[in-house]
């Protein structure tokens, strides 16, 4: 319980505004914050020509083993940022061990991936690319060849890190990817409510949340994403059946952090089944009936979790269209090496 007041008044001293809507209380919108138009970073500077060089290394596939996998193959931005799938197929058709979390509003959470091993999404981006299962580069000076050897890069990279001796180097291919999805916000209805336009949420779509946020499930969603800014473990109140990721501790290797995850945002969750780390969940109404029973200690009627579904509902935001559309990308050089 100390966690939870900590961040509520963290919350509030960085800027939330309490809203007083009808009977819901403004302590509990207090929690939430809307979503920012992109998230700044100190060592990273939102540049356009740094943006377009990673909006065109987010759909490259020559960065793969295959030569057909792309960070849009598993997060897929035309479908909310990942592909629906329990766990994604990699460059040679195998599975990842967990599901493929989505890019969008990522970049305002606490830290990446299920386990929290990446604390940006620059330093996720570099991920994938070398993971054996994923998309299968044998090492990161390897993809670095493959891009020198591409004369639209080769200028690109220079544009994007200007004065750099070498502008192509792994962590500029992560710092590009990370700048464009900085800007890779869905926001919506709920920010237009929490900005002071009552209308913009039905009167069920309010109760809805008067709904989430009494029975608890603020507690751990909250914040800008509704989610992404602590980590909880799953099976909190009531041990969750046949667990057998160890979550967290795969990456601190503490212990104390056994069977702990990143808390998912809610945004766009209407779009992003199946759920949780292992895709297990189906249905939306079962995660938050399941959700209730393991972290909470309830059990909600159906009429509640009805209720609570239909606001998440109103998380659904807009996909940037034009800010995703798929660029035209260099033509390989003569000498650009395969995998």
């Amino acid at each position: 319980m100390k966690k939870v007041v900590t961040l509520t008044l963290s919350m509030i001293a960085l800027g939330a505004q309490p809203l007083l809507a009808d009977s819901l209380s403004d302590s509990y919108l207090a929690m939430f914050r809307p979503l920012p138009a992109d998230v700044p970073a100190p060592d990273n500077e939102l540049t356009e020509a740094k943006i377009n060089l990673g909006r065109m290394l987010y759909y490259e596939t020559r960065i793969s083993k295959s030569g057909k996998m792309s960070c849009n193959s598993c997060h897929n931005l035309d479908a909310y940022g990942q592909d629906n799938l329990p766990f994604s197929p990699g460059h040679d058709g195998k599975l990842g061990g967990r599901s493929s979390p989505p890019t969008y509003n990522a970049a305002v959470h606490i830290a990446q991936f299920w386990d929290g091993r990446a604390p940006s999404v620059e330093e996720q981006a570099k991920g994938p690319v070398l993971n054996p299962i994923e998309m299968g580069m044998p090492s990161a000076d390897f993809v670095v060849e493959v891009l020198k050897s591409i004369p639209g890069y080769v200028e690109a990279f220079k544009a994007a890190f200007p004065g750099e001796a070498e502008p192509i180097n792994y962590n500029n291919f992560g710092k590009a990817v990370g700048a464009f999805e900085r800007k890779l916000m869905t926001p919506g209805r709920w920010d237009e409510y929490l900005k002071g336009k009552k209308e913009a949420l039905t009167a069920e779509e309010l109760k809805g949340y008067e709904t989430f946020a009494k029975a608890g499930c603020a507690t751990c969603h909250n914040g800008p994403a509704v989610g992404g800014a602590m980590y909880q473990k799953l099976g909190l109140v009531k041990a969750w059946p046949d667990l057998k990721d160890n979550g967290r501790m795969e990456a601190t290797k503490q212990e104390s952090d056994k069977f702990f995850f990143k808390v998912p945002s809610l945004r766009n969750v209407t779009e992003t089944a199946p759920y949780l780390h292992d895709g297990s969940v189906k249905t939306l109404e079962d995660m938050v009936a399941k959700m209730a029973e393991y972290q909470l200690g309830k059990t909600l009627t159906t009429e509640e979790v009805s209720s609570i579904v239909t606001f998440l509902k109103a998380l659904k935001g807009d996909i940037p269209k034009d800010y995703i559309a798929q660029p035209k990308l260099p033509e390989s050089g003569p000498n650009t090496p395969k995998a």
